[in-house]
């Protein structure tokens, strides 16, 4: 048995449906965990002050990983490693060293970072959640000062990512998140009955660990187990800074619109952080399994095209990749709208977690999925100006993204009104009128608004810049959506048509309702497609006929996702 599990852990895809699929399915798998993970919070504390304060505590972690664990991202170190790697793929003295070297200065980096923020915490605390009580600061600054572990852990782990991916050991990443999320369902489970919401900290402490542990049989294989050093090539280190510094400066931005929103969220009732946070935590799993698997996916195979001087082919792989996630993106949103209080209440519903809690959670979560299809292009965009070696275009669309959706929030959030204007036609739509802290559903309809501009300038651009890009994708688009459209008429009707004939006060009675209009609508869906034609519906079919069940080696000479 362990045998085997090794032997699934060092098998390679490839393809972009193949590796796309394999990354989904993990993806998918670790959601589920984290899924898992918020229902059992959710039943415990209820959208409260005390997951508030939960997670609130990630904020100023998160963006130390993102501002310093990013310098050492799989997309920069892979090439760098993989040219000092020998003919046959033999480890090499100067592999061993640039591993050493990066180990080192990022160790120093993100501990001196850590320490320095761990002082300041209680200063930062209080210009995060300006509207905590003190009690609740005195936590915050306890679980984000364990939660300074994470980064520095997770940066170990990206480092031995990318070793991982070199060797093409693609399965290990790809268990790694799921790891982690099981980590922190063991604190719940085990260490949360004993400490409290200290017991879930820890047991994410324990998922980085693991995150990290996972790699380290293929670093001790290819004798690759990084260590420190006095010697450390600067030059070297001045260009993965370098190629780094643009993603970098985007992705902090994107946390300081997160921070922002957490404290605008903190003033305006207890359990807003929370109910956005599970919200927002619900919509990434289609976006992880369709928009993140998609975008790795693809990226290698950019990446050679572009190098080969093929933009031409470039460009239609793009073009495949797009098509795809509009494929899946497009019929998601149309459900996740539809049935959005069905998904909260069968996924969070239970214990503490209200029925008011579920209608507030369910609406921030519609609003977020409406951009589900602009978040997952938003993605491929920037993988592909990535793979063409073209990081300014991204980083400026994205900085002024960001600072759109702060400015954007900043006017809307005091002009929000239940009872007259765009609010109370937003709350009718949504059905939460008579719900407190309704206004907290301007912070996700600003954040999708700023998605939709962010991914539209981006295809924009790329289809300006990149040869014959949105010729296709274009006709993909209008023929989904039109049977997304459909596909969420039938699922609305037979929500009405089932409901006579079960008890919509049971978990197995919300879980039917939800089940039925969304298979009905799936079907419907689908039907429509295959009747059109649609040439996305069947390149899955041929796909799914000519490798299902098989596994290809990947060739030596392709990069490795």
């Amino acid at each position: 048995m362990v045998r085997k599990a090794i032997a699934f852990l060092q098998k390679e895809f490839s393809g972009l449906h193949q590796a796309a699929y394999l990354l989904g399915v993990f993806a998918l798998l670790s959601q589920v965990f984290g899924l898992v993970r918020d229902r059992l919070l959710a039943h415990t504390f209820g959208a409260g002050p005390t997951l508030d304060v939960y997670y609130a505590a990630f904020r100023i972690p998160d963006l130390i990983f993102i501002g310093v664990s990013s310098f050492v991202s799989l997309t920069v170190l892979i090439p760098f490693l993989a040219e000092r790697i020998g003919e046959g793929g033999e480890t090499t003295k100067r592999a061993k060293e640039f591993v050493d070297g990066i180990t080192t200065l990022f160790l120093a980096v993100v501990i001196l970072t850590s320490v320095v923020i761990y002082v300041a915490m209680p200063i930062l605390a209080r210009l995060l959640t300006p509207g905590f009580d003190g009690e609740q600061m005195r936590l915050l600054v306890h679980l984000s000062r364990i939660l300074l572990l994470s980064p520095i852990i997770l940066g170990i782990s990206n480092i031995f990512g990318g070793i991982t991916q070199t060797f093409h050991k693609f399965t290990v990443y790809a268990v790694a998140p799921v790891l982690y999320n099981m980590g922190i369902v063991f604190g719940i489970l085990v260490l949360m009955p004993i400490y409290g919401v200290l017991g879930v900290t820890i047991g994410v402490i324990i998922g980085a660990l693991l995150h990290a542990g996972i790699q380290i049989p293929v670093l001790l294989r290819h004798g690759l187990v990084p260590g420190l050093t006095a010697r450390t090539d600067w030059n070297v280190a001045r260009r993965i800074m370098g190629l780094s510094l643009p993603r970098t400066i985007a992705l902090s931005a994107g946390q300081l619109v997160s921070i922002v929103f957490v404290g605008i969220a903190s003033t305006i009732d207890a359990g807003a952080v929370t109910v956005m946070s599970l919200a927002f935590n619900l919509q990434s799993v289609p976006l992880s399994v369709i928009g993140v698997s998609y975008s790795m996916a693809a990226f290698p195979t950019l990446a050679r095209f572009f190098s080969n001087g093929d933009e031409k082919k470039f460009a239609e792989h793009m073009m495949l990749a797009a098509r795809h996630i509009i494929l899946w993106s497009l019929p998601a949103i149309s459900l996740f709208v539809v049935l959005r209080a069905q998904i909260v209440r069968v996924i969070l519903g239970s214990g503490g977690f209200t029925w008011t809690d579920t209608r507030l959670t369910a609406a921030i979560f519609a609003l977020y999925s409406v951009s589900l299809a602009a978040q997952s292009l938003r993605f491929l965009f920037v993988r592909g100006y990535y793979a063409a070696g073209k990081t300014r275009t991204p980083l400026l669309i994205n900085l002024v993204s960001a600072a759109s959706i702060v400015a954007l929030m900043y006017i809307l959030m005091p002009l929000f009104s239940v009872t007259e204007g765009w609010g109370k036609m937003l709350v009718t739509i949504l059905k939460i009128a008579d719900v407190p802290g309704s206004s907290v559903i301007v912070l996700p309809f600003v954040y999708s608004i700023g998605m939709i501009a962010d991914a539209v300038a981006l295809w924009w651009f790329f289809d300006r810049d990149f040869y014959a890009f949105s010729l296709r994708a274009e006709r993909a688009f209008i023929e989904v959506a039109g049977a997304s459209v459909f596909m969420g008429a039938v699922a609305y009707a037979l929500l009405n048509v089932i409901a006579p004939y079960i008890d919509m006060d049971t978990f197995m009675g919300v879980f039917a309702q939800g089940l039925g209009a969304g298979l009905g609508g799936i079907v419907a869906g689908i039907g429509m497609l295959v009747l059109i034609g649609n040439k996305e519906i069947k390149e899955i079919a041929a796909a799914f006929r000519a490798r299902a069940l098989r596994i290809r080696p990947v060739p030596a000479e392709q990069e490795e996702i």
